[in-house]
């Protein structure tokens, strides 16, 4: 691994998605680590689907350090509805980002890949090396492909040009900043909803996709920026970094842990015609574990404090990841 250059945190940084749950994350972690120009802008104020946009954008702010947290998100359903436009939004927006970074001459990027980029059926827990190693699942196969256009890319740029950039495959998120609106949700997220409503409502059962049984990795978000803000200071080198917990729970266990947070009572059934995903997903971390860093927030207190943030945000507008 290069050795790597002191990092300027009084230097312009852009966090693209800002408002989002990894990007809201991010900039809170790095304001509070020292980092004192950070640059962020909404989606009105910057379309990332508009290359011209981003290419004033970045002609005006001229940032050092670009964190690339922007992304069209949801979950399985969201997924399966609209492949094409995860697909086709995902790969302009970082196209126009990165091209745009590489034009300007930003000397250091952060691109946040996803867990998702792995095969279906890659040996479990998920080394790097396994990336473009086999079929992805075909429930996410749009958003898959572009995160591992934007991988490819990054390191691209690496070799040709010489760049600074580094990119991180983080595992499930969750946390305060999340999308819990229906239809969009990740899992988690759309449990948190759900059981809070069930609770409010008494309703005696809730019916939660899939059997129950994959198992899922999911890591606080606060968690993958202090991760996002280490790696930035200490990791200089080709190969993506995964980033989790390095432990997962079946889908039925994290279930019964947000039931338990809410204090829901009742009882949770399964449809079995719904689709279940990959089978598991587990990051192999150790060289991210290797470099001195590990995840701190444990499961049970994370959604504790989740269930408690959405119970005192819900009536707020969901954020957009870009």
């Amino acid at each position: 691994m290069s050795p790597v250059t002191l990092v300027d945190k009084t230097a312009t940084t852009y966090v693209a998605g800002h408002r989002g749950l990894a990007g809201s994350a991010i900039w809170r972690r790095l304001a509070a680590d020292g980092w004192t120009d950070l640059v962020g802008r909404t989606r009105a104020e910057v379309d990332l689907l508009d290359r011209a946009a981003v290419d004033a954008f970045f002609d005006a702010v001229r940032p050092t350090t670009v964190v690339v947290a922007a992304a069209k998100v949801g979950g399985i359903g969201a997924n399966v509805a609209q492949p094409y436009e995860f697909l086709s939004e995902n790969l302009r927006l970082q196209v126009n980002l990165l091209d745009a970074a590489l034009r300007t001459g930003v000397d250091r990027l952060l691109f946040l890949g996803s867990s998702c980029a792995y095969p279906r059926l890659a040996p479990q827990p998920m080394s790097e090396d396994y990336l473009l190693d086999g079929r992805l699942e075909p429930t996410n196969e749009g958003y898959a492909l572009a995160k591992v256009a934007g991988l490819v890319q990054v390191a691209a740029a690496r070799h040709q040009y010489g760049r600074r950039w580094i990119s991180a495959l983080p595992c499930n998120l969750y946390g305060p900043g999340d999308d819990f609106s229906t239809g969009r949700s990740h899992v988690l997220a759309a449990m948190v909803r759900r059981y809070v409503e069930a609770h409010e409502q008494g309703l005696e059962q809730i019916v939660c996709w899939g059997s129950g049984r994959p198992r899922r990795e999911f890591m606080h978000v606060d968690d993958l920026a202090d991760a996002v803000a280490f790696l930035l200071e200490h990791y200089d080198d080709d190969p993506p970094v995964n980033v989790g917990t390095g432990c997962d729970l079946t889908v039925a266990e994290i279930a019964a842990t947000v039931a338990g947070a809410v204090g829901y009572r009742g009882t949770t059934g399964w449809d079995t015609t719904k689709p279940d995903g990959m089978p598991r997903k587990l990051l192999d971390v150790s060289r991210l574990t290797g470099l001195g860093w590990r995840a701190s927030v444990p499961f049970a207190d994370g959604v504790a404090s989740t269930v408690e943030w959405y119970r005192s945000h819900r009536d707020s507008s969901p954020p957009r990841g870009r």
